[in-house]
């Protein structure tokens, strides 16, 4: 329609073309999605061309997306809030609504579960003299991590990175 091809000329035909086009699609997407998810986009290597390798950074991006929007994004979207006007800050109220101390369980039980499943993995890879001495120390380090994630779980609301800006009344 816009006369870029000639009469009976397919796009299909033109391989060059179609090549930057898929490329700079692809591109957009990633620089789109870095914005909005903080990683690239998922599935750009089919734009392109389908990988194995493009498969398992799709899984990738996606446990880094699931990490970043449940535990560290919270900012992202009180930043957006505030460029938006979604949310008007109160000069008469000193105290910042950004501003939340956090509980010494948000650092320690991560850091606790982290080390006792690492030490469990030890104990499967690095068998104790007997078989009894090793099931004990996979037994307790299991359990030391799973009772911490047990209650990571339960308290998880508490760790999720949620926004801090409330939005304002809508003026009418």
């Amino acid at each position: 329609r816009l006369g870029v091809l000639h009469v009976g000329q397919r796009i299909e035909e033109q391989a060059d073309f179609e090549k930057i086009y898929k490329n700079a699609w692809a591109d957009n997407a990633n620089a789109c999605a870095k914005q909005y998810a903080g990683t690239g986009a998922l599935k750009t290597d089919y734009t392109r061309q389908r990988t194995q390798w493009g498969l398992m950074m799709d899984g990738w991006n996606s446990l880094i997306r699931y990490y970043k929007n449940n535990f560290s994004d919270g900012f992202r979207q009180d930043a957006i809030d505030l460029f938006l006007g979604n949310y008007s800050v109160d000069e008469v109220e000193p105290a910042s609504p950004l501003h939340v101390k956090k509980d010494w369980k948000f650092l320690a039980l991560p850091i606790i579960m982290v080390v006792a499943f690492s030490m469990c993995i030890i104990c499967l890879l690095m068998a104790g003299d007997t078989w009894t001495e090793t099931l004990a120390y996979v037994l307790f380090w299991g359990s030391a991590s799973f009772g911490t994630f047990a209650i990571i779980l339960y308290n998880g609301k508490d760790f999720v990175d949620a926004p801090k800006l409330v939005q304002k009344e809508k003026m009418d």
